[in-house]
């Protein structure tokens, strides 16, 4: 529904019309490149000068997560997590959108947001970019996010739409943050508490929130890079439509016939024993469940998925265990640019990595310790 009211976006017009000869020629007199607009996760225009394109992309949504540090950590991620999706490894400028509530007092409006704003910041810097500016405004909601930029020669970026027969999906996060946000709620609201009590501990909760925070603070700058070792094919980022929905999404921008079946989904352990606790509620296990700031979804031939995998999870180790790693998930056939979950997918449960891993990871780069993970 959100695609078709951006239809009218598009050069060519919603009505089924497109520009006319003489204005194609106009812009195609100074632009060449590969082009992409609305439907994928970043535009891509062709600039006047060098072959160069601008690759932009702009994203925001409401707090999830209680640690306002750790939220601005989370929302800058998700926004360069578009780039990322595309290979691109840098990232020249970055606004910050930011709507501060009108219900907040001012004792906590100068508390929350200032820490909000660094978490944005400093994980800005970690992707070797920083904030140059952007917009403040009061509203109902808290809502924070942003605008990412980058000029691009062609060799930068990967078009997500080359993926071939044979191909092998990888998911380079687990699934299930929504999930462990929700359940983390939970622990207070003794109704639904009684409703998975007997499949989770209150532990177990804390810790699988714990680690879906830490999930979705983790940049995919990494396996952007090796993207490019491992020739990758096509790739997007799952967040709000969950994994079914952007493989969906990814599968009809391919050049080639072709449809993906997923066969196994890795999870943040428990989370998919509370989704069929909570009567489906999430709707996990068919892959429409939300996630914020996901893993990439990544189409690489046979041959080097693993290689991929097994990068991914060393390079994690070297820098102390900032990611899980990934996971082979399915495979690309020929098929009708569709992406469907098999009747009986295997589930990959991913132990987290605790509250201990967890800060030790943030507390060298959190302004304040109290407000980091507990």
């Amino acid at each position: 529904a959100l695609l078709k009211l951006l239809s009218g976006l598009d050069p060519d017009r919603a009505d089924g019309s497109v520009k006319s000869e003489d204005q194609a020629g106009e812009l195609g007199q100074h632009l060449s490149g590969p082009r992409l607009g609305i439907g994928m996760d970043s535009c891509v225009i062709p600039l006047r000068h060098g072959g160069l394109s601008l690759v932009q992309t702009t994203d925001f949504f409401y707090p999830l997560v209680e640690d306002p540090y750790m939220m601005g950590r989370i929302a800058c991620a998700n926004v360069l997590s578009d780039l990322y999706a595309m290979g691109i490894t840098e990232c020249d400028n970055m606004l910050m959108l930011l709507s501060v509530s009108q219900k907040m007092n001012e004792k906590d409006r100068e508390r929350v947001m200032p820490l909000m704003m660094r978490g944005f910041r400093d994980a800005a810097e970690e992707g070797g970019t920083s904030v140059t500016g952007g917009q403040t405004v009061v509203n109902p909601w808290i809502i924070v996010g942003g605008v990412a930029s980058v000029v691009c020669q062609p060799n930068e970026f990967i078009m997500p739409d080359g993926a071939v027969p044979g191909d092998v999906l990888v998911l380079t996060k687990p699934l299930g943050t929504q999930v462990a946000v929700n359940a983390h709620q939970w622990l207070d609201q003794p109704e639904k508490w009684n409703r998975i009590k007997l499949v989770v501990t209150k532990e177990e909760v804390k810790e699988a929130y714990q680690e879906a925070m830490f999930s979705m603070a983790t940049l995919n700058r990494t396996a952007a890079h090796l993207m490019h070792k491992y020739q990758a094919h096509a790739a997007t980022d799952v967040t709000g439509f969950g994994l079914l929905g952007h493989a969906n999404n990814l599968a009809a921008q391919q050049k080639h016939e072709v449809a993906f079946v997923i066969h196994n989904l890795p999870i943040i352990a428990k989370m998919s024993a509370i989704s069929k606790a909570g009567g489906n509620l999430f709707k996990l296990l068919q892959g429409r469940s939300a996630e914020t700031s996901g893993g990439l979804l990544v189409c690489l031939p046979r041959e080097q998925a693993a290689k991929f995998c097994s990068e991914m999870k060393s390079l994690s180790s070297a820098a102390g265990g900032t990611s899980n790693g990934a996971w082979i998930i399915g495979i690309v056939e020929k098929g009708e640019r569709c992406a469907r979950i098999i009747e009986k997918p295997r589930i990959i449960e991913v132990p987290p990595r605790g509250s201990q891993a967890a800060n030790q990871e943030i507390s060298a780069s959190s302004p304040d310790p109290s407000s980091t993970l507990s």
